[in-house]
């Protein structure tokens, strides 16, 4: 049953199609993420290692290219909902998605879509976002180009990095690269948790602070 599944694996991504495939795959996910479309990615990138096919620079133009038309989609989205995403009550998932965008927007500007771009749903709410708010399209291009292709880079890297090391083993390379994959994601999502932690504290500390002073004021007009 392995074999048959790795047989046909070997057929498709030795075709041609497996371009339009990763593409098709990265742009599906940038709307609505029913799969996680870093997979198949590093599953290419690590048969590209090992088999030398497919093409590490196509696997890599066809999901940045893929998740760049993906991501404008929701941001036109984003447009036709400006007026009701203020609406969405924070005890659902989308309204806080939303919210945690705007404030990953406010303090990262531009650059949060490279940073949204390696958290599943904080992309399209990133995205969507930045399209309710009607965003600069020129500016969110070219920060969203940026963004994809650093995380098509990634999964090409870690695929690659994984069929290395199992030459002669693509299925033990891609369980590699994914495994990878999970570790840069949580370190990344660590090292945001304490950073948000240390950069609040002294806000907390200052307003603190501040209540004595504030109290003085009211006492003694």
């Amino acid at each position: 049953m392995i074999d048959q599944v790795l047989s046909a694996l070997e057929s498709l991504i030795g075709s041609p199609m497996i371009y339009g495939a990763l593409a098709l795959m990265s742009f599906v996910d940038s709307v609505l993420p029913l799969f996680p479309s870093e997979a198949p990615i590093i599953l290419t990138a690590a048969y590209s290692a090992s088999a030398g096919t497919p093409n590490i620079v196509g696997i890599f133009f066809a999901a940045a290219i893929g998740a760049w038309l993906g991501d404008h989609v929701t941001y036109f989205i984003g447009r036709t909902q400006a007026a009701r995403i203020d609406h969405w009550p924070d005890t659902t998932r989308r309204g806080r998605a939303v919210r945690t965008a705007k404030a990953l927007l406010a303090k990262r500007g531009g650059m949060a879509l490279v940073v949204a771009r390696f958290i599943p749903w904080g992309r399209i709410a990133t995205t969507f976002v930045m399209g309710a708010t009607r965003y600069p399209l020129r500016s969110y291009s070219a920060y969203d180009a940026l963004g994809t292709s650093v995380w098509a880079l990634h999964g090409c890297l870690l695929g690659y990095l994984g069929g290395i090391a199992f030459k002669d083993e693509p299925l033990k390379g891609m369980i590699l690269g994914l495994a990878m994959a999970v570790a840069v994601s949580v370190f990344i999502e660590l090292g945001r948790w304490w950073w948000e932690r240390r950069h609040s504290q002294p806000e907390a500390d200052q307003d603190t602070q501040s209540l004595p002073t504030r109290e003085v004021q009211s006492d003694h007009p």
